[in-house]
């Protein structure tokens, strides 16, 4: 099943209303209705943990996203005899909120890094100083994409993923994240040379 979203997944199926064990069997035996419905019954849930430990909407939408598709993609590891669906998907919602936290705290170590190695360069090294900049300048640049484009970008420039890695890491489909990284590219690259432009 490709992911199309919250609005696709809240149109499928909507007339039937199912018991979260009748939701929790068709998931774990692969109904794709059941999905639907398993993002219906727990998906504001899911977004409000989310939003309330990342503080970013955005993030949490994001995570959501994650949770919902890294549940259905591994779905052969719920049993429905040692607990509830809810409380399954919710652990993986810890995960993946722990996981964007460390993945945002990484990148403020990566740049309160940058910010004293550019404080140490010697005034006269500026072939030094301008590496420094520019990598300032992409992560300024990255601040404008999606949040999924600059995502996909960050664990490939930052954490040097491969596509597929990154496909493994967010839970998205490799097809996905190409088409992420593709656009990504392509805005980053034009809102580098509107800066340049600008700083002639």
């Amino acid at each position: 099943m490709s992911w199309g979203g919250p609005h696709v997944l809240t149109t499928i199926l909507s007339g039937v209303r199912k018991t979260d064990e009748d939701i929790a069997k068709g998931f774990a035996l692969g109904d794709e209705s059941c999905l639907a419905a398993a993002y219906r019954r727990w998906g504001s849930l899911v977004y409000t943990v989310a939003s309330r430990a990342l503080g970013d909407t955005e993030e949490a939408k994001d995570v959501a996203q994650q949770v919902f598709i890294g549940a259905w993609r591994g779905r052969a590891g719920f049993e429905p005899s040692k607990g509830t669906l809810q409380a399954w998907i919710m652990g993986i919602t810890r995960y993946k909120i722990t996981d964007a936290l460390e993945q945002r705290s990484r990148r403020i170590r990566r740049l309160e890094a940058a910010a004293a190695t550019a404080v140490e360069i010697p005034r006269f090294d500026d072939a030094v100083t301008q590496v420094i900049v520019d990598q300032l300048l992409v992560r300024d640049c990255l601040a404008d994409l999606t949040p999924a484009q600059r995502r996909v970008l960050e664990l490939a420039f930052f954490d040097d993923l491969t596509q597929i890695q990154i496909a493994e890491r967010t839970g998205w489909p490799l097809g996905t994240v190409k088409t992420h990284v593709r656009r990504g590219l392509v805005a980053l690259k034009r809102r580098l040379k509107e800066v340049e432009g600008a700083a002639q």
